[in-house]
């Protein structure tokens, strides 16, 4: 069924068929080998190397040099953004009611492997606020959005990415330590939302809660970010609370609930 319209099989295009079925692979891999990849879609090794060849010349998969194995690349992400635009449309809205509520600024993060890309903000109206780019990028390990991400991966994806991070040091606060961030994000986990304490700014505190797929998998999120001398413990866990409560609205607005 495509749009609505019953497709017979003799319509279907073997090899764009068994190229899709190669992506979807993705869907809860952060990375694959050939062979590994073989084994999900049945396909012979040589094969499901011809289709993986084609899809990485054309920028939808890209080679991890040190692994040797594949991930959904830029290119695929850079198609998804015209999908995101029903993402934006849902958060919007609660980014906007976000700021309404305690004058600081609103952003939605979708996750690309090793970093959070900034979709969408909406600023605080006041005159010292917290400003951050659209399109930008930030690691995941010393930031709210990215650790409530880390937070909620399964333990082999989260492993996966643990391994190929450099914790680098931003800040006094950045936790640098492999071990010492997979116990905060336990904590982080259990509480339901990520803080920032300067991890990668000094004055900037940020919490954030994650954005849940069909698969129960995070694949954004939404925070408040301001100056650490207007964000203190009971502000911190009343937006930590109502981010929580938002991410869920959202995840069910996109029918993922």
């Amino acid at each position: 069924m495509l749009g609505g319209i019953q497709l017979d099989n003799e319509k279907i295009i073997q090899s764009v068929d068994r190229a899709i079925k190669i992506l979807n692979c993705f869907e809860n891999n952060e990375e694959l080998g050939v062979t590994e990849i073989s084994k999900l879609v049945g396909l012979h090794k040589s094969t499901t190397f011809g289709l993986i060849s084609t899809l990485y010349a054309n920028g939808i998969l890209e080679k991890n040099d040190n692994s040797g194995k594949y991930k959904l690349g830029l290119k695929l992400f850079r198609l998804g953004t015209k999908v995101n635009s029903s993402l934006r449309h849902i958060v919007v809205p609660y980014l906007e009611r976000l700021v309404n509520m305690y004058h600081e600024t609103a952003n939605l993060v979708i996750l690309h492997d090793l970093s959070v890309i900034y979709l969408e903000k909406v600023e605080s109206p006041l005159s010292i606020a917290i400003s951050t780019l659209v399109g930008g990028r930030q690691p995941l390990h010393c930031t709210a959005v990215g650790k409530a991400i880390l937070a909620n991966l399964s333990s082999e994806i989260l492993k996966d990415k643990i391994s190929r991070m450099e914790l680098t040091k931003f800040t006094s606060n950045t936790i640098c330590d492999k071990k010492t961030l997979i116990e905060s994000l336990e904590n982080i986990k259990k509480k339901g939302y990520a803080e920032d304490f300067e991890e990668l700014e000094i004055g900037l505190h940020c919490i954030a809660a994650p954005i849940l797929n069909h698969n129960n998998m995070p694949f954004a999120a939404i925070s408040i970010s301001g100056p650490t001398s207007r964000m203190n413990e009971d502000l911190c866990r009343e937006i930590g609370l109502s981010l929580v409560q938002y991410t869920r609205e959202i995840s069910q607005k996109l029918g993922f609930i």
